[in-house]
């Protein structure tokens, strides 16, 4: 028998850390090799981690909406066979590891027990919140009673407090003395831990009375629709969003697609859509214009090598997520189709990498699919632009020739440009959506794909 340390795995550049969202399996269940044995959030993506090895679940080392580094072991996994990693009867084992963690388990429930007792009885707390025993232990500990343990607001799910809120507090908390008083006193000052702190808007959160009427239903958001609404505020307090508009005419893409897309179905297998051209054309458009492919750290100005162009899609539950095409450049327009069609797959499905919604250079928004003509997209922070893609309508135009002008009906769409106006000036975003605009006037209708 041996003990294998099951450890966050790494999950793509930047990402240095996730949140246990939930654990799948439990203490003394089997466990066989690539099974999901419990699930993480990141900031943006929700993923399982899965077993190495076939075994039985010993150890969970992390709670419920613990903070984990990567590379951080996070359980561990008895497996048959291997090293001997102790040799005191084997075959017992397991009923020895219950026999002495049960003290220490009883012993941490009635410290739970006792703090709550002198925390709670006394003070008739008016939140009912969930905390977990890891943060019950700290705060009792530091010697924080449960009304200024009600005050500190949770990041976690559904806002629960966290091991990393309650050590951000207790770091703020340092500055200021500590009081000790009985829970008399404590119930008498509840403000006070909160004005030392010089935060009392983060500390001493307004009370949370939602006025309904009648049948009204109150939902609680989504981890991952709070965290889209904090990106979205912090990117319009951060960038200078500036919008460019301008109409395309898109008949002999709309033309050309009608007549290959049956073939194209039956011999690759893939579905035609209109996105991957899109996306070709917004890939030549960037390598045109290389300070559209940027991004802004502070002061400082980083033109991408790589033109990696995120393209924006809607999750079943209403979300919204980004997957990345990896150097789309240096794609095909097949190579565009199979990328396009396998990144919206798998993100309908719940079924992305974290490695895939990294690394974005430009973002790309289909706002078309739901039948708006045009929009006014938020940037992907720290990229500088994102396109919007409006719906494409037949409509009535004035046709240019040499024999003169005449009205015909043609496909159009409008293209919305967002773009940072803190590094990009009107002539730059204006040029670049008038270099989509020509790519895709421009197509040949005799393109073999």
């Amino acid at each position: 028998m041996a003990n294998f340390e099951l450890k966050l795995p790494k999950m793509g550049e930047s990402v240095a850390e996730a949140t246990i969202t939930s654990w799948l399996k439990d203490v003394g269940d089997t466990i066989e090799a690539d099974e999901a044995v419990l699930e993480i959030a990141t900031d943006k993506v929700d993923s399982e981690v899965p077993s190495e090895v076939d075994g039985v679940l010993v150890e969970k080392l992390f709670n419920v909406d613990d903070v984990v580094q990567v590379g951080q072991v996070i359980a561990v996994i008895k497996t048959e066979g291997g090293d001997t990693v102790e040799v005191k009867a084997t075959e017992a084992k397991p009923e020895v590891k219950e026999d002495t963690a049960a003290p220490k388990q009883v012993a941490e429930v009635e410290q739970t027990v006792v703090a709550a007792r002198e925390s709670v009885a006394p003070v008739a707390s008016t939140e009912d919140r969930f905390y977990s025993p890891l943060v019950k232990n700290i705060a009792k500990k530091e010697g924080i009673s449960q009304v200024e343990l009600d005050t500190i607001q949770g990041t976690g799910k559904d806002a629960r407090v966290t091991k990393n809120d309650i050590k951000s507090y207790l770091e703020s908390r340092s500055a200021s003395p500590v009081v000790t008083s009985t829970s008399n006193t404590v119930v008498e000052k509840a403000p006070e831990p909160t004005q030392t702190q010089g935060k009392p808007k983060q500390a001493v959160p307004e009370p949370k009375s939602i006025i309904t009427d009648g049948g009204d239903e109150i939902i609680e958001m989504s981890r991952m629709g709070k965290l889209i609404s904090k990106y979205m505020v912090d990117s319009v307090q951060t960038s200078a969003h500036v919008q460019s508009f301008i109409e395309a005419d898109v008949t002999n893409i709309w033309n050309w697609r009608k007549k290959v897309k049956a073939g194209f179905t039956k011999r690759e297998g893939e579905n035609l859509t209109f996105t991957p051209i899109f996306m070709e054309a917004i890939t030549k458009a960037l390598k045109e214009f290389p300070m559209m492919n940027i991004s802004l750290e502070g002061d400082k100005i980083i033109k991408k090598k790589a033109i990696n162009v995120g393209m924006a899609a809607a999750l079943p539950d209403g979300n919204l997520i980004v997957p990345v095409i990896k150097n789309a450049d240096q794609l095909s327009l097949l190579g565009m189709v199979k990328r396009v069609n396998d990144l919206a797959n798998r993100a309908r499905l719940g079924k992305l990498n974290p490695d895939d919604i990294q690394g974005g250079t430009y973002t790309v928004t289909n706002v078309g699919t739901f039948g708006s003509i045009m929009g006014t997209p938020i940037i992907n922070q720290p990229q500088v632009g994102i396109l919007a893609l409006g719906a494409i309508r037949k409509v009535p135009a004035v046709i240019e020739t040499s024999e003169g002008d005449y009205i015909g009906i043609r496909y159009r769409m409008f293209l919305s440009h967002s773009y940072d106006h803190r590094v990009v000036n009107g002539a730059l975003g204006g040029q670049f959506v008038k270099a989509v605009k020509d790519y895709l006037e421009a197509w040949d209708s005799d393109r073999e794909i």
